[in-house]
């Protein structure tokens, strides 16, 4: 739940020690204190604490056209631009006539320049939309005049939308949907905007900064990657051990098997999206199925879900079966569950899942689900799509394993191929993607966007590396990323090195270090350092370099590791290189 402002305010009495900083810059053209406050409280909720500069009231411009400004000055990594419609709508009521119809390019124009300005090129931009002003000058038939506020805000959001494709650090936070799901009332209240300049409302400021606030996190690679579903009166109504097959409740028809039918059209659309859906249900794994595979009026099918635990064991050593099998964290996780027995033995026992509280009638899940935002992103590539089938055979691979004494013999059994090349522009958004999203297996976790990335490919002093990985059961896609800078004429400095948790235990870690020693060689390189920066979630890497034989570096301020490339001997693997 989105807790209140007050719960904001509270929280930032109680902040923990030692939470991750985020320095944030706030500029808006309307009184933003309170927003600030919510945001600060909001960022506490989500486990960081915000060192926020927040502009003096209506000094946009100033702002960002001044560079001695204290925008530049403050060194913000993300800015939350926040232009409002009632400034908008002042303005265009201001204007000649003739110029009506060039708001939208007006402002678009200003943060386009935003976007291109190089002093800014580190910050991510954090943009608001516009919620719509009725101003009932054309009622209805502003729709055909160009130049009226109704059609110059609804181009401006659209043209915000493109321009965000366009540009990879900026993101918009789309307050026109909020004022769509809550209403104008809700988000705007008049008396108070006349007395304190403040257009949004009390009720409204943490629901504006929890969506600030998950794009934030999606950002710093805090987001949500896989949904687990319990399935009676969850997925169908009924329950399916009683009332068989043909009594669950599902159809398009007239009735409450619509609301389920269209809650699993939207999890149909999660899993299109990318995002793992698993099934974790007390039920015979046989009648469980027997939906997924017969019933006509099904949206999702066994090939939707990437782990099926069905058994009569408890909800939370089903999740945790899932968990180990996707080897990713529970806080990456979203259970949803109708009984909330069920939902209260998960939050307690396992720390970190989301768990929603569902309402009690099914009609409502879907309206409830949209207001919580919970797969917020800050990436999206055509690779996501195969996520769920991924997954579905690394069930298959660790199945297999246990029929191995050796896992010599197990690695040699799944005949691994790999292809290795730099960042090109087929695979710089999946790069982009996993700097974003790999949280255990990176060292450093430094975060790039496709910019970032496109401009380490064009530098000749930087290392760049891809690799792949197929196998018998299937293909991974783009799984481990390297990029190794020069430190100076005889070394290179692993700024990047991650990997997906999918391909653990493979020999991969050997694989890409003899291909890191070998474009070393090429490079005339004759050292090579790396570094580890310890967060809440790498402690799996924590002995990596030790572990690969690097040495560790005494009098640095930081974990740091060389490697004589010289007498380094390649380490066996399992896995061929494939030359495309």
């Amino acid at each position: 739940m989105i807790p209140s402002f007050s719960n904001l305010k509270k929280s930032l009495r109680h902040e923990p020690p030692g939470l991750p900083t985020v320095k944030m810059a706030l500029v808006g053209d309307t009184a933003t204190q309170l927003l600030a406050t919510s945001l600060r409280g909001m960022g506490v909720g989500k486990g960081f604490h915000i060192d926020l500069f927040e502009a003096e009231y209506n000094q946009v411009e100033r702002q960002f056209l001044d560079p001695s400004s204290e925008l530049y000055a403050c060194g913000a990594e993300v800015i939350v631009l926040f232009q409002s419609t009632h400034k908008l709508c002042e303005l265009h009521s201001q204007l000649p006539a003739e110029r009506q119809a060039t708001l939208a390019d007006e402002r678009l124009s200003f943060v386009t320049s935003i976007c291109e300005n190089e002093a800014l090129s580190g910050a991510k931009i954090i943009c608001l939309n516009y919620p719509e002003i009725e101003d009932s000058v054309f009622g209805s038939y502003a729709t055909k005049v160009p130049s009226s506020l109704t059609y110059q805000v609804r181009r401006l959001n659209l043209e915000l939308m493109n321009l965000s494709q366009r540009y990879a650090n900026l993101f918009i936070c789309d307050m026109a949907a909020l004022q769509n799901k809550f209403g104008r009332d809700w988000l705007f209240a008049p008396n108070v905007y006349v007395s304190t300049e403040m257009v949004l409302s009390v009720d409204a400021l943490p629901f504006v900064a929890s969506r600030v606030m998950d794009i934030v996190c999606a950002i710093r690679g805090h987001f949500k990657k896989c949904l687990i579903l319990d399935l009676d009166n969850t997925v169908w109504g009924g329950i399916i051990g009683d009332d068989g097959i043909e009594g669950i409740q599902l159809g398009h028809g007239l009735g409450i098997g619509k609301a389920f039918t269209e809650f699993q059209l939207w999890v149909k659309k999660l899993r299109q999206r990318g995002i793992i859906v698993c099934v974790a249900s007390k039920n015979d794994e046989t009648v469980a199925r027997e939906p997924f595979e017969h019933h006509p009026d099904m949206v999702l099918r066994m090939d939707d879900i990437a782990v099926f635990q069905a058994n009569w064991e408890t909800k939370v050593d089903n999740i945790r079966t899932i968990q180990r099998i996707l080897n990713i964290g529970f806080d990456s996780m979203v259970f949803l569950d109708d009984n909330p027995f069920e939902r209260n033995i998960v939050r307690e026992n396992i720390p970190g899942i989301t768990v929603p509280e569902l309402p009690e009638d099914p009609g409502l899940y879907l309206e409830y689900l949209y207001s919580q935002n919970l797969f917020e992103t800050a990436s999206y590539s055509s690779a996501d799509k195969d996520r769920t089938k991924q997954y579905q055979l690394e069930a298959q691979r660790v199945q297999l394993a246990r029929t191995f004494t050796s896992e010599a013999a197990f690695l040699q059994s799944l005949s691994m191929v790999s292809v290795v090349s730099g960042f090109t522009p087929f695979n710089m958004p999946r790069v982009a993607q996993l700097t974003q999203r790999s949280n255990q297996f990176n060292l450093r976790t430094v975060r790039y966007t496709e910019a970032d990335i496109a401009a380490m490919a064009a530098d000749p002093e930087v290392v760049d590396l891809s690799f792949t990985l197929e196998d018998r059961f299937g293909d991974n896609g783009l799984i481990s990323v390297v990029v190794m800078k020069r430190m100076d004429a005889d070394t290179l400095f692993i700024d990047t090195w991650l990997m997906s948790c999918r391909v653990l235990k493979r020999g991969m870690e050997n694989f890409v270090l003899n291909k890191m020693v070998e474009r070393a060689r090429q490079g005339g390189y004759h050292r090579i350092v790396g570094e580890y920066l310890p967060t809440p979630k790498n402690k799996m890497v924590e002995h990596h370099y030790t572990d690969l034989g690097f040495q560790p570096l005494t009098d640095t301020a930081t974990a740091r590791y060389a490697l004589d490339v010289d007498s380094y001997q390649a380490r066996e693997g399992f896995i061929r290189e494939l030359r495309v």
